[in-house]
C-alpha cells in the first residue's frame, strides 16, 4: 500500500499568529541554530519525509508600528537565509528531506541551480526547492524595482526560470568526473554541455559549475492555486502544497492539478500533492479545544484584522468586524491562491470579518484538524484514501511541543492502520517520496 507523505513546517514560529506568546513556545529569536537542529531531529525521529522552510525577501508590517510591535516571527523580522540553514541541518540529520523557498521573481536561475545542487550534494540527495513567484509587493523595493512584477509576467518568467534551472542541473553526466590519477584525466570533455539558453526573460550559457546532483534534480515544490499556478505546477513540480478549506474542495483541486499532467507528458505518479494543515491534537478532544482557545485569546482583533488584510490583499480595517465578508472580485498584483481559498470558505460559510480572521489564524490560510488521536487519524485517512491529497504539510500550533505531541499521539495510530512508514525506504528525498529520478541527459 502506498504510504502517506508527512512534511513538517520547519519555521521557528508555529502556524498561529499568537503562538510566540504561548508559554510552551520557544522564547528565543527565530534565527537560532540550536532550535532549528532540535526541530529537524524531532521530525526525523518521527520518520517525516521532509522539513519545509518558507521564506521571503522583506520584513513585513513595518508601515504599521503598533502592529509591528506585536508581530509574529512569520513576518520575518530576523531569520536565516534558508539554504544556508538547511546546509547546517544536513550535518545534523541523515534521512529527512530539506526543502527551502527561493523566488523566481527576484533571483536568477544560475544562482538557484547552484545553491540547490550544492545542498543536494551536502545532504546526500535530500534537497528540495520550493518554487514561488513572490506574492508580497513590497519585496520589489529590495531589488531595485519601484513596483512588483505583474502576475501575467511573473508566471511565464517562473516557467522559463524552472526550465533553465533543470537544464543547468543536467550540465554534466553522472560520470563526468573520473579523476583518474594514473591517466591524468580529471573530467571528460564530452560529458559536459553548455545550455545556450536564450529566452524571453533569461540568457544563460552554462554549464553549471557543480556536478550533477545526487537526485538528478532536487525535488521541485510549488504552491500556486491560480490557473497559471496550477499549470506551472503541472509542468514543473514534483510536489504541490495545496491549501483548501474542506474535503470536497481538496478533492476537486487534486483532480484538477493531476488532470493537467498529461498535457506536459507526465503521469499521475510523477507528482505528490500535500495538504497544508494545522493540527490541534490532545489526549482528549477537550484538551485540543483548550489549546485552541488559549491561542485565540492571545490575539487582539487589530492583529487579526491586519493578518486577514495581508492574506487577502485588501484593507480589512475599513469593514465592520461583525458584518459579512465583503465581496471582492478584483485580482490585484499581490493576490494569491491562499487568499482566494480564504474568501471561498468565508462566502460558502457566510462568515463575518471577525469569524473569518478567527478561522484563518489557527492555520494561516490552510486547513485545521482538531480533536483526539482517533478523530485526527480518521480525518487524515479520509483525505488520503479519497484522493484529496497524497499526504500532509503539518504545521504545529506551538513549536516544538505541537510537533512532539503529533508524533507521540497520531503517528503510531497512522502506522497501526498501515498508512505511514516504520522506517525510511531510501536515502534520498526522491526515494522516500517514491518519485523517479530524472534520467541522465547524456544517456538518453
Amino acid at each position: 500500500m502506498r504510504k502517506m507523505v508527512l512534511a513538517a513546517n520547519a519555521n521557528a514560529a508555529g502556524s498561529h499568529v499568537g503562538e510566540w506568546r504561548h508559554p510552551e513556545a520557544w522564547d528565543r529569536p527565530a534565527a537560532n541554530l540550536q532550535n532549528a537542529i532540535r526541530l529537524a531531529q524531532i521530525a526525523e525521529a518521527g520518520k517525516f519525509d521532509l522539513l519545509f522552510l518558507a521564506d521571503g525577501n522583506g520584513v513585513r508590517q513595518l508601515d504599521k508600528p503598533d502592529l509591528f510591535r506585536a508581530t509574529s516571527p512569520s513576518d520575518r523580522p530576523g531569520v536565516f537565509e534558508p539554504v544556508t540553514l538547511l546546509a547546517a541541518l544536513s550535518m545534523a540529520t541523515s534521512h529527512i528531506g530539506l526543502v527551502a523557498t527561493a523566488t523566481t521573481t527576484y533571483d536568477e536561475p544560475f544562482h538557484v541551480a547552484r545553491r540547490f545542487a550544492s545542498l543536494d550534494h551536502l545532504s546526500g540527495g535530500r534537497a528540495g526547492w520550493n518554487l514561488v513567484t513572490t506574492s508580497n509587493p513590497e519585496d520589489a523595493l529590495n531589488f531595485s524595482h519601484t513596483e512588483h512584477m505583474a502576475r501575467d509576467t511573473r508566471y511565464p518568467r517562473a516557467s522559463e526560470f524552472a526550465s533553465v534551472v533543470k537544464g543547468l542541473w543536467d550540465s554534466w553526466a553522472d560520470d563526468a568526473f573520473p579523476q583518474d590519477k594514473e591517466s591524468g584525466t580529471f573530467l571528460l570533455p564530452e560529458k559536459v554541455r553548455r545550455l545556450h539558453h536564450k529566452g524571453e526573460h533569461f540568457q544563460v550559457q552554462g554549464p553549471l559549475n557543480a556536478p550533477r546532483p545526487p537526485q538528478g534534480h532536487p525535488v521541485i515544490f510549488s504552491a500556486g492555486q491560480s490557473e497559471a499556478g496550477k499549470d506551472l505546477s503541472a509542468q514543473h513540480a514534483d510536489c504541490v502544497f495545496a491549501i483548501e478549506g474542506n474535503l470536497a474542495n481538496a478533492q476537486r483541486l487534486y483532480a484538477d492539478i493531476k488532470g493537467r499532467l498529461p498535457k506536459f507528458g507526465r503521469a499521475e505518479a510523477d507528482m505528490r500533492i500535500l495538504a497544508g494543515v494545522t493540527i490541534f491534537v490532545g489526549e482528549t478532544a477537550a484538551e485540543a479545544d483548550a489549546l485552541f482557545q488559549q491561542l485565540e485569546d492571545l490575539v487582539s482583533p487589530a492583529v487579526g484584522v491586519d493578518y486577514l488584510s495581508k492574506m487577502l490583499g485588501h484593507r480589512m480595517r475599513d469593514y465592520p468586524l461583525d458584518e459579512p465578508m465583503p465581496i471582492f472580485e478584483d485580482d490585484h498584483v499581490g493576490h494569491t491562491g491562499i487568499g482566494k481559498g480564504i474568501l471561498r470558505v468565508a462566502y460558502e460559510e457566510k462568515l463575518t470579518v471577525r469569524e473569518t480572521y478567527k478561522r484563518i489564524l489557527p492555520q494561516m490560510g490552510g486547513n485545521m484538524f482538531k480533536g483526539d488521536t482517533k478523530s485526527i487519524a480518521d480525518t487524515m485517512e479520509e483525505w488520503f484514501t479519497t484522493k484529496a491529497c497524497d499526504g500532509f504539510m503539518i504545521a504545529a500550533p506551538v513549536v516544538p511541543t505541537g510537533l512532539e505531541r503529533f508524533i507521540r499521539l497520531v503517528v503510531p495510530e497512522l502506522r497501526r492502520r498501515g498508512l505511514f512508514r516504520e522506517e525510511y525506504e531510501g536515502t534520498t528525498l526522491r526515494g522516500n517520496l517514491g518519485l523517479k529520478t530524472p534520467a541522465d541527459a547524456f544517456s538518453c
